[in-house]
């Protein structure tokens, strides 16, 4: 029967006539022949046999392989290798069955390969080269005499298949993150279940999304026995009116059914609608009423979200309020399986997410497992799901040829839109269709939009990459400067609405897209204005950073218009790895001797490729507290939950002072709606407490259980923070050159020729030195020419800084040298002076430097030369490997990314410092730092000031040069900055440039500290 209101068939097959043998189906722009209609994924009573485990599996190196006889009953496959699925072929060690050594593909051009932009194969449309690698799978497997009618389902296979079973030829299917289904003419007893996967199709040119490419059956293969009267589809309407607080339900059904929600007291026919009281579902609060949908032949299991999904006055809402994502982008990826995840790490996925103050997901740039999304709707995230669609490299051709634009590549398109939203229709935690990613423009998405109103007008569409945002619900852009973000909050953006991404710009002269940018009309921009406005990528992830996510959620909070934010992204992609001499690696793009390739961008994620929690996760916690915490002679507690209040919540305060607690005690707070602040009065003492190290807090903590995080899991929390000592020893009056050997000042021992300090007490000390160097992070080196600070460093000599003393005078108690620090090869550099000042068992620094000479507008660099670091290096003995500090911590921090870590007092060892980024880098610094203590048991050098400190067994220049952590070594000291600033750390490897207030001024600058011991 057709579903009411569809106008689709929901239980027709679609099986047409096998292909003949000289067929090229692997390089059609159909999407598949021979499949079943696309339905929605479901949970029922039918028998299942999962055909997971090992299959008999060879590769060839053509799409054309060794002949079609492997599909015969009798065919002897006991040579060839033992191939788990679901898996990736790339990435598993082949395991000849008939003996021999396993092989893996790894780190080959026939394995695992990343690209960003690039197409892997030439851009050729719809063709693939004839170095196609194919994969023949075979399963023999069992079947009871009762087993009726049945259909095979392929979640997930990567890019093409062609499937027989019992030598007769089903079908073949493309749409790799989709699911597929036949109708399986299965017997009793002995199955054979044959398929060949083919590496490239034309597939392939609709799936460039940044990625690995991955092939093989990589998603699980069931077979589900449909009975009689089997229920084949259905579809869940469950509305909600906020006004009312009234749920209204209708579900709709291939064959007559019951729908029974007992919770509801609701038992009736599929089809017909009941109105009921309800509590809404939200991912603050994801109630879900379970039931089932009963036919004659099945019985399905239902867990229905109410929920009304609307943009009213150019506000995205759901259930009458703003919604506000607080959102990752998240690719699928282990660095053991690549895209096959099992139910736990998907669970873990989001456990982490929601500790992390995450409530949406993008599923960038596909759909993910169909465990995943109803993992969604059990814990509560909001998904933005997007289709399995994304032709970035056509960039490459001018967008000459480009699949949306043209009319043979229709069917395909529409067939990937389709599949995804008939599988998740009923997911009630999907609340926006995405159409694709950066795919440009073309009619495409025209057709695609109009489907989808017919189909599902319950949930608006998003496409970011037209310019005309004809066929999209929302405005949207990727990595804007925090000036345009307020622009467009403000609703006061350009004209055309595109400024600039990844380097391209768009809506003026030179745009990649003139046709899509000419075409916008008056009309065309007013309708964007009014549209609200979702970014759908920024912050990227790379390596260290990304910095300013207080930034920009400060201007998220400010307006309505902005609906919320996608970090770019979740999860580095990574693959664990053994090297030549045995060590454990991780294997990046740039690991594969291929061309092209990815380099290192598949590293941007907020967690680690084995998923440990990277620093910036840290922060992005801090930036997403859904309850804002103000301390001063008062508290005030704001409620930013879309729908949930803080009964689950509890509130308690602390007083420390130098970091021992005085005083604690809980916080009687009231309940604060979703959306409402209250004024909280403190205990008396809590408002009173005052000192230069006196820090008060306050936390909102989980009270009872939740599924995500045990009680006590803090969910946010707010600091009062003293303001810092200035440090201003005296002057010295009066100079005597110093003598060429040793000069003591107090308990300290300098180089009479250099000034630098050779020992204090019993501690042999080298230094300080003038630094102006850090390591690049990934984001100092921006993306290709765009942003690349890491290039004017190199091209400037801030890595190759020399030293000069020119002058070291002393007198009674002080030391004072006088120098210069600049690279080879240019004229630009610093001059400085040290003033060291004997008190009582302490040594006082005065530090003065001043830029000199063409940092700027120069005849050798055309662009500005930005200072990474102005401070001091000291060399310490390799035995003083305990650190202690009061200041912000326990993780590294920055000065664009530190709101997310406490002050207080932390410990550590100078190892556990350093942060293994799998792409060695500038680490392990710590902002606001009020003292420091670093030594062992037995000795100890403390400094007090304001200052940023980092301590490490090497190098800058060490850190610099090397490609993997292994390579690092241990110096047999330790290199300690001393900072009075270091530059932040932005996320320009894919965005704008880091902003001007998180830059050194090249100004004169005066700072001090104090060195004594500890």
């Amino acid at each position: 029967m057709d579903m009411q209101g569809t106008g689709s068939t929901m239980s027709r097959s679609t099986h047409t006539p096998a292909a003949g043998p000289g067929e090229r189906y692997w390089e059609s722009t159909r999407p598949g022949r021979g499949r079943r209609a696309a339905r929605a994924d479901a949970v029922g009573d039918a028998r299942r046999l999962d055909l997971g485990g090992t299959w008999r599996f060879r590769l060839a190196p053509t799409a054309r392989g060794t002949g079609d006889a492997f599909v015969e009953d009798d065919f002897d496959d006991s040579g060839w290798d033992a191939m788990p699925v679901p898996s990736h072929w790339v990435l598993e060690e082949f395991t000849p069955l008939a003996g021999g050594p396993a092989r893996s593909l790894r780190g080959t051009a026939e394995g695992p390969l990343y690209t960003n932009t690039a197409y892997p194969i030439p851009l050729d449309p719809p063709r693939v080269p004839e170095e196609n690698p194919t994969g023949d799978y075979r399963l023999v497997f069992d079947l009871p005499a009762d087993w009726g009618a049945a259909v095979l389902r392929f979640h997930g296979v990567d890019s093409c298949a062609k499937v027989w079973l019992n030598g007769v030829e089903l079908g073949w299917s493309a749409g790799s993150r989709l699911p597929f289904e036949f109708d399986a003419p299965v017997r009793p007893g002995r199955n054979v279940l044959a398929v060949r996967v083919h590496r490239w199709s034309a597939g392939t040119y609709l799936e460039d999304q940044d990625m690995w490419w991955l092939p093989g059956i990589f998603r699980e293969v069931e077979l589900i026995e449909r009975p009689e009267h089997a229920i084949d589809d259905h579809f869940v309407h469950a509305d909600y009116d906020p006004a009312t607080g009234r749920g209204t339900l209708r579900v709709d059904a291939s064959i007559p059914a019951t729908v029974d929600i007992p919770e509801l007291g609701i038992r009736m026919a599929a089809g017909e609608t009941a109105s009921i009281l309800v509590e809404p579902w939200s991912a603050d609060i994801p109630r879900l009423y379970h039931g089932t949908l009963t036919s004659a032949g099945e019985v399905v299991e239902l867990a229905v979200g109410f929920r009304r999904v609307e943009i009213v006055d150019g506000v995205f809402r759901v259930n009458g309020r703003p919604v506000t994502f607080r959102g990752v982008n998240r690719h699928e990826h282990h660095p053991d399986t690549g895209r096959t995840l099992d139910r736990d790490t998907m669970i873990q996925d989001i456990v982490m997410m929601k500790r992390a103050n995450i409530d949406a997901v993008r599923t960038s740039h596909y759909p993910p497992h169909p465990e995943f999304v109803r993992l969604c709707d059990e814990y509560g995230l909001w998904v933005v799901l997007e289709v399995d669609l994304e032709t970035h490299g056509f960039i490459y051709a001018g967008w000459e040829g480009n699949p949306p634009a043209r009319p043979e590549w229709r069917d395909a398109i529409m067939d990937r839109l389709v599949r995804t939203v008939e599988r998740d229709k009923n997911r009630p935690s999907v609340v926006v269709w995405s159409l694709a990613n950066e795919s440009m423009t073309g009619e495409a998405f025209s057709h695609m939009r109009r489907w989808l109103q017919e189909r599902d007008p319950s949930r608006p569409a998003l496409y970011e990459r037209d310019p005309r945002y004809r066929d999209s619900d929302f405005y949207s852009l990727m990595y804007p400067s925090l000036d345009l973000l307020d622009q467009i909050g403000r609703r006061e953006e350009p004209r055309g609405g595109r400024v600039s991404m990844h380097g391209m710009v768009f809506g003026e002269p030179g745009d990649d897209a003139p046709s899509a940018a000419d075409a916008i009309t008056d009309a065309d921009d007013e309708r964007r204005r009014g549209l609200p406005f979702l970014l759908v990528e920024y912050a990227h992830a790379m390596g260290n950073g990304p910095g300013s996510l207080q930034d920009y959620w400060s201007i998220i909070r400010r307006y309505d218009r902005l609906c919320g934010a996608f970090v770019w992204e979740w999860i580095d992609h990574g693959f664990h790895v053994t090297d030549a001499d045995g060590v454990r690696t991780l294997m990046h793009g740039d690991d594969v001797d291929y061309e092209p390739r990815g380099g290192r961008f598949g590293l941007h994620g907020l967690v680690f490729s084995d998923r440990t929690p990277t620093p910036g996760l840290v922060e992005l916690a801090k930036a997403h507290e859904p309850v804002a915490i103000t301390i001063g002679d008062r508290v005030w507690i704001a409620n930013e939950r879309h729908s949930a209040d803080t009964s689950d919540l509890a509130f308690h305060w602390r007083i420390e002072d130098d970091g021992v607690v005085l005083a604690s005690g809980p916080l009687s707070v009231p309940v604060v709606p979703a959306g409402s602040t209250v004024e909280v009065a403190p205990p008396e003492a809590f408002a009173a407490a005052s000192g230069p190290l006196v820090v008060r807090t306050v936390e909102a903590a989980l009270a009872a259980e939740a599924s995500w995080a045990p009680a006590g899991h803090v969910v946010a929390w707010g600091q009062s923070a003293p303001a810092p000592v200035m440090m201003s020893p005296p002057v010295p009056r009066g100079a005597a050159r110093a003598p060429a050997g040793e000069v003591s000042v107090g308990d300290a021992r300098f180089d009479g020729a250099t000034g630098r300090l050779r020992a204090f007490g019993g501690i042999e000390v080298d230094g300080p030195w003038l630094d102006l160097h850090r390591a690049p992070t990934e984001n100092d080196r921006g993306q290709g020419a765009l942003n690349n600070v890491a290039a004017v460093w190199g091209a400037t000599g801030m890595n190759r800084m020399l030293h000069r003393t020119d002058r070291v005078a002393h007198g009674d108690g002080w030391l004072r040298a006088e120098g210069r620090t600049a690279p080879t090869t240019h004229p630009h550099g610093v001059e400085w002076s040290m003033t060291w000042v004997a008190g009582h068992d302490a040594l006082e620094l005065v530090v003065e430097v001043d830029f000199i000479g063409p940092w700027e507008d120069t005849p050798y660099m055309d662009r500005d030369i930005w200072v990474p670091r102005l401070g001091l290096l000291f060399a310490l003995p390799g035995n003083l490997d305990r650190v202690e500090w009061f200041g912000r911590g326990p993780g590294e921090t920055y000065v664009d990314s530190y709101a997310g870590s406490r002050l207080g007092r932390f410990r550590s060892s100078v190892d556990d410092l350093q942060v293994p980024y799998p792409v060695p880098q500038e680490n392990g610094n710590h902002v606001q730092t009020r003292w420091l203590r670093i030594g062992s048991a037995a000795q100890a050098l403390r400094v007090d000031g304001d200052f940023a400190f980092t301590a490490r067994r090497w190098t800058s220049l060490d850190l610099e040069r090397a490609d993997k952590p292994a390579q690092l070594r241990d110096s047999g000291l330790v290199w300690l900055n001393i900072d009075h600033r270091q530059q932040g750390l932005g996320s320009a490897s894919v965005g704008p440039a880091l902003p001007e207030r998180y830059r050194i001024p090249r100004e004169r600058t005066r700072w001090g500290v104090r060195l004594s011991l500890g």
